[in-house]
């Protein structure tokens, strides 16, 4: 068989997989908005610093798959470039939901909530992307009960209200991690949509039940960010620590089952009351193809009631390599130094040891100004960590 005939099968072959993904898609009301969202959607945090290439593929692969909700949390110029380059041709087929408060420093994810400044960052994003509006302008990383007041206290609130108002926006979400503080938002009726974790790790949290249970009452769509927790719920057989971010709560320690899969992290998620759409962060096609295998699988494949009772112990303390904490003064990409310290416990290899070597700012250039450790919402000690990272990395 000739190249051309063979790739011309490949080809084929995958339009056929694309077109019986995209039948057998779920889609579930957003809520009150009458949106209706596939149960399959896209984070996109790990595609960042993605090749463009990477970007395109994955995004129009999903479309194609039949996901329509995607998730922009950043306001990065190169991330924007490659989805406004992702979305030419695809925009009318996705719900896009864009983060207001979500912008950068000399490269560096930040948050503000300058009113001007996230007003004008929001717009800068629409138009590197090359869209008219946002389908959710969501106000980014609300910790709080407290921050939430502050976000309408300062105008953040009034703002989102305004871009829709304006037609830069159809709703307005909002993105917590804890689920007191979407309680709040949700009965005061100033969001439709709620992003928030909601995956087996916090099966047994504190308020958490009341919460989507609010939400659905209330007519407010969950989005369910996290299913796999980070990636730790993957780790089969291993003793990781789940931390508050990937909980919602407080840190979980526990030794993952021998047997657990995408599908059923996803089939518990999806599970939950109000849960709408959940959005598993992806950086491949690959990692694609392993949450989209969840509209194949049998009853059998998607059973997830023998993992209930491995979660219900927290602690407290641990990174998720989210970088809530930046921007550093010395640039460090603190997410990324903590990622490869905890990879490395068992051992550095070569290319952990690279791959430190080719950071920007490495862990010795801090200054224990101590700004991260205000920002972590997870009580993380980065300046321990970044002295650890010196005396792992950076012995002389």
């Amino acid at each position: 068989m000739s190249d051309s005939l063979s790739n011309s099968s490949i080809l084929k072959e995958e339009q056929e997989l694309y077109k019986k993904r995209s039948d057998q898609m779920e889609y579930r009301n957003l809520g009150k908005t009458g949106l209706k969202v596939g149960v399959i959607g896209v984070g996109t945090e790990y595609l960042n610093r993605q090749p463009r290439d990477t970007v395109v593929s994955v995004v129009q692969k999903a479309i194609e798959n039949g996901v329509n909700y995607i998730d922009l949390v950043f306001s990065l110029p190169e991330y924007l470039d490659n989805f406004g380059a992702a979305l030419k041709g695809y925009r009318e087929k996705a719900i896009l939901a864009c983060h207001l408060g979500s912008a950068e420093k000399n490269g560096q994810y930040r948050k503000t909530r300058n009113v001007k400044e996230c007003n004008e960052v929001f717009l800068k994003m629409l138009s590197k992307l090359g869209i008219e509006y946002a389908d959710i302008v969501n106000i980014h990383f609300v910790k709080t009960e407290k921050q939430y007041k502050e976000v309408i206290s300062c105008g953040i609130m009034d703002l989102a209200h305004q871009l829709k108002q304006e037609g830069k926006a159809r709703f307005v979400g909002m993105s917590t991690h804890d689920p007191l503080t979407a309680i709040q938002a949700a009965e005061t009726g100033t969001v439709d949509v709620i992003m928030i974790q909601v995956n087996v790790a916090n099966n047994a949290m504190p308020h958490r039940d009341e919460m989507l249970s609010v939400c659905a009452r209330e007519g407010v769509g969950i989005v369910a960010m996290k299913p796999f927790a980070g990636g730790k719920l993957l780790q089969k057989n291993k003793t990781v620590n789940i931390a508050a971010y990937q909980t919602g709560w407080k840190s979980l320690k526990k030794k993952i089952p021998p047997v657990i899969t995408p599908v059923q992290c996803i089939s518990y998620t999806l599970s939950q009351v109000g849960v709408c759409t959940v959005v598993p962060g992806v950086s491949s096609g690959e990692e694609l193809d392993a949450a989209l295998a969840f509209l194949e699988a049998t009853d059998k494949e998607k059973d997830f009631s023998g993992l209930l009772e491995n979660f219900k112990e927290y602690i407290t303390g641990e990174c998720v390599y989210c970088n809530h904490c930046l921007p550093c003064p010395s640039r460090i990409d603190i997410g990324q130094t903590i990622r490869l310290l905890d990879t490395a416990q068992q051992g550095v290899t070569l290319n952990i040891q690279d791959i430190y070597n080719a950071l920007d700012a490495k862990a010795s250039e801090c200054v224990e100004c101590g700004a991260c450790v205000e920002r972590c919402p997870f009580e993380v000690d980065v300046m321990s960590k970044m002295r650890q990272a010196v005396a792992l990395f950076e012995k002389k």
